[in-house]
């Protein structure tokens, strides 16, 4: 099925350049039909193709789908709009920081796929660590799986400079022990997003990072 048609990143191409509210609204027709009604649609189709493995999932495109809008509160850049549009999909929605989900987002400068666990915190970390520490044989597996390697090579994040002395050593043999995120994405070409075949090229990068996603959730679970 067909979802994006070349309008869409038409209009983030001109938003690049028109980032102001006076342009928006003046194009806000476009963004409508052209970027928000066939996101949703996509957004909607995924959720429903992965609530077949994944029944905890959010069935609610409205609550998984980021706004357009810039909080630019305290930014020093004041542009009021992404330059794409983005979707998460977990157990609640963009307000969920807990669930190891899935993210993607399509714009102007590149559409990105992946999932993990981006905001940790202090305890999540103290737990997926000690997952990580007693089951390292399972976690250097989710690692070395020829999917998740093809997909997205290996997980990423920020990392800890200092860490508990338990890991000083460890961190060695596993050097991931020293992320304070645990996340994941890939890449791809607007000739993939604008193809017929989209739903499944992102369906296929979601299911590469399954076992990731449930090793990570047990482990905070626990």
């Amino acid at each position: 099925m067909k979802y994006i048609n070349p309008a869409f990143f038409k209009f983030f191409d001109h938003l690049s350049k028109n980032n102001n509210k006076d342009w928006f609204d003046a194009n806000r027709s476009t963004y409508e039909e052209e970027v928000k009604k066939p996101f949703r649609k996509l957004v909607e189709d995924l959720t429903e193709k992965l609530a077949k493995d994944l029944p905890e999932i959010n069935r609610e495109a409205s609550k998984s789908i980021f706004r357009i809008n810039r909080d630019i509160r305290f930014a020093l850049d004041k542009s009021p709009y992404k330059n794409h549009v983005g979707a998460v999909f977990s157990r609640n929605g963009t307000k969920d920081a807990d669930y190891p989900g899935f993210y993607m987002h399509f714009g102007g400068e590149d559409i990105m796929v992946g999932g993990g666990k981006y905001e940790v915190s202090k305890e999540q970390l103290a737990k997926i660590r000690q997952e990580i520490f007693y089951n390292n044989k399972e976690f250097k597996k989710l690692l070395g799986d020829k999917n998740f390697v093809e997909k997205f090579e290996t997980l990423q994040g920020d990392k800890n400079k200092v860490l508990p002395p338990d890991y000083k050593e460890f961190v060695k043999e596993q050097p991931l022990i020293a992320n304070k995120q645990f996340w994941y994405m890939a890449k791809l070409s607007r000739k993939e997003a604008l193809s017929d075949d989209v739903d499944k090229i992102i369906l296929s990068h979601f299911k590469a990072g399954y076992k990731m996603n449930k090793f990570l959730w047990d482990a905070i679970s626990a």
